[in-house]
């Protein structure tokens, strides 16, 4: 924020009075957004920007000089994007993919950014710091390899660097130079044109679609029917976000050391209280059963699966599953690489112990409640009876009456959690999934429920070996699934959660998060529960977004994957004893599960879970055989 510099540096010492720093910086930000009526708030809460609202981390007692440049970076980003984008035009020239859209979004914050730091020197100092931190907190330095590269993110970085001749902050890491002889010998005219349409957002938008074609990431405009159909795509883009609410991964990711207590529970109603984290509650302060169960990736198919045959009925095929995978977390990473990103994980949410605590203590005090307890009196030991001490009194020869709790399982119930490991989930989403697993799995355990984590994605962007044997034979037509599925076992119902804590830090793996092929997810996941013991199954799917393969989907009919996906969800919700949920983020599931939660935000999600089992726990009467009410469970977020 040009200009105003000198009159928000904070002193060095005690703590200072914010008040003139709040204000200074909502002028500011009036003042780029050229709207004296933008709402200018600073909360314990992420940042975002929702119509002319703008919501920034609450300034510390003692802000330091990079926090301060942090906090005014992401105003400068927000108010920018309020004065040079129009989200009309965006959405009319948009590309219909999923990824591809999400590099078409990254790509206009780029371009607003950098019409303010061509404008405004304080501005430009601004957005990058506020970019080097999210960099940082992304750990891109820590990149080697392109396919843990996202080139969404290494595109945006190149389109500022053409715009405004900025290199990428150190935190960028090599997530650039990995990608940048690929852009370049695919788009370099359609970069240099870039800076001559800067000021024309629809111009500006034709080449970059121009580019994401060269590219073969979407279909040109020339050729777009509102729906193309999307060829390859090795997008790994940043953004947590899908779809709707345009890239705003800018202002959510970037400001987390500005303020410590930022991310902190939310409260208004776009953020519920239940972000969670995995590190709220100590090791030792549990009492799982420390007999060695072994771990059961692979769990027999039952003979009568609903799924017998399933496929053919549905016409729905799979080139080859020869290059699928199911693994467990311990095969993808050594020992102390998932130390490492365990130890990420939990300081990542570490600030949120709090409200993580509040969630599980309310779910297992209901779970608990209905546990039917009883006793066994007039016993040689145990408990002393009070009750029965009256007879000593009348008869002192009496023996001492003892009473012991008789061991009883709490609705012999098995819980598996399905979580999508797509890269559309990168960032917050799957950060506060992760710890959801973790924290509901503990609680879940000691109620005595057993609990199961299944993450799934692709192995590759581009179809991988599938499609180079269907490449290789000839390009047949339709021909099905065409890539190779990694499903992955997080933790298997019978592991004790205090052996398995550490795998769930693998979804903070750079380069894990590719495609989602729900259906097939959804169908393993099933038959992994199926196999179980337990009398009572529960399901719950958490995504965000429709499934999303562009390698299948260039090949064959655009609603291949969600028609496999709905008829999937019927077979089960109709022919299967396993009850099933589902909690979508940003994403209306509503329309495919008959039980069903959709939420705006990822920090919502501790809370939707959490409610969602203890409905289903609560629900005494419930069986679970066939359709049953699940509109009581269907709401949007």
């Amino acid at each position: 924020m040009a200009g105003r510099g000198d009159n928000t540096k904070p002193k060095s010492g005690g703590p200072v009075d914010t008040e003139p720093l709040r204000r200074a910086i909502t002028g500011c930000v009036r003042s780029i957004a050229a709207n004296g009526e933008v709402e200018v708030s600073f909360a314990n809460e992420r940042p975002g920007l929702a119509g002319d609202r703008i919501r920034l981390p609450e300034i510390s007692k003692r802000p330091t000089a990079h926090e301060l440049a942090v906090t005014r970076g992401l105003g400068d980003s927000m108010a920018l994007r309020l004065a040079c984008h129009d989200t009309g035009v965006h959405a009319n020239l948009a590309p219909a993919g999923s990824d591809a859209r999400t590099v078409f979004d990254v790509v206009e914050q780029a371009r607003v950014e950098s019409i303010g730091a061509l404008r405004m020197a304080g501005v430009a100092a601004n957005l990058s710091s506020m970019q080097e931190e999210k960099y940082a907190k992304a750990n891109f330095s820590g990149v080697e390899r392109q396919e843990d590269a996202p080139i969404g993110e290494a595109i945006a970085m190149l389109v500022r660097e053409k715009l405004t001749g900025q290199k990428p902050p150190a935190s960028a890491g090599k997530v650039l130079d990995l990608w940048r002889p690929f852009i370049e010998e695919k788009a370099a005219g359609d970069l240099d044109n870039l800076k001559n349409v800067i000021e024309d957002q629809q111009a500006f938008a034709r080449v970059v679609r121009h580019m994401l074609s060269s590219m073969q990431m979407a279909e040109d405009l020339a050729s777009d029917d509102n729906e193309p159909e999307e060829i390859e795509n090795p997008t790994d883009e940043d953004q947590p976000q899908s779809g709707e609410t345009e890239n705003e991964e800018v202002e959510e990711e970037a400001g987390s050391d500005a303020a410590p207590a930022e991310q902190s529970e939310a409260a208004d109603e776009e953020m519920d209280e239940g972000e969670m984290d995995g590190a709220e509650m100590s090791d030792d302060e549990m009492s799982d059963e420390a007999d060695d169960h072994s771990e059961t990736p692979g769990e027999t198919r039952r003979p009568n699966s609903p799924f017998d045959d399933f496929n053919d009925k549905v016409d729905y095929h799979i080139f080859t599953e020869e290059f699928d995978e199911e693994i467990t977390a311990e095969e993808l990473c050594d020992e102390a690489e998932l130390d490492r990103l365990r130890a990420f994980l939990d300081k990542q949410l570490a600030h949120l112990q709090g409200a993580v605590g509040r969630l599980a203590n309310r779910l297992q005090r209901r779970l608990m409640a209905q546990q039917n307890r009883s006793w066994d009196f007039d016993l040689e030991e145990g408990y002393l009876d009070p009750a029965r001490l009256v007879r000593l009194i009348i008869d002192p020869m009496q023996p001492l009456s003892f009473k012991k709790e008789r061991d009883t399982k709490f609705r012999d119930t098995v819980v598996t959690l399905v979580i999508d490991n797509s890269g559309s989930m990168r960032g917050r989403p799957i950060t506060v999934a992760a710890s959801c697993a973790d924290i509901l799995a503990r609680t879940l355990e000691r109620c005595g429920v057993k609990v199961e984590i299944l993450g799934f994605t692709t192995k590759a962007w581009k179809g991988g070996q599938s499609r180079e044997q269907w490449l290789a034979s000839g390009k047949p037509s339709t021909p099905g699934r065409l890539n190779d599925l990694r499903h992955i076992v997080y933790k298997s119902a019978d592991a004790p959660w205090r052996r398995s804590r550490r795998n769930l830090g693998l979804m903070m793996r750079e380069g894990l998060l590719k495609e989602n092929i729900d259906g097939e997810a959804l169908m393993w996941a099933h038959q992994r529960l199926a196999a179980r013991p337990e009398q009572r199954k529960i399901l719950m799917m958490i995504s965000d977004g429709a499934p999303v393969d562009d390698s299948t989907l260039s090949v064959n009919p655009g609603n291949y994957l969600e028609r496999h996906l709905r008829a999937v969800i019927e077979q089960i919700e109709t022919r299967s004893s396993v009850e099933l949920l589902a909690i979508g983020i940003g994403h209306d599931v509503t329309r495919y599960y008959q039980k069903a939660v959709t939420i705006v935000d990822a920090d919502e999600l501790a809370g939707a879970m959490t409610e969602q089992l203890a409905e289903l726990f609560a629900d005494t009467s419930a069986q679970p055989t066939g359709r049953r009410g699940g509109g009581r469970m269907r709401r949007a977020g």
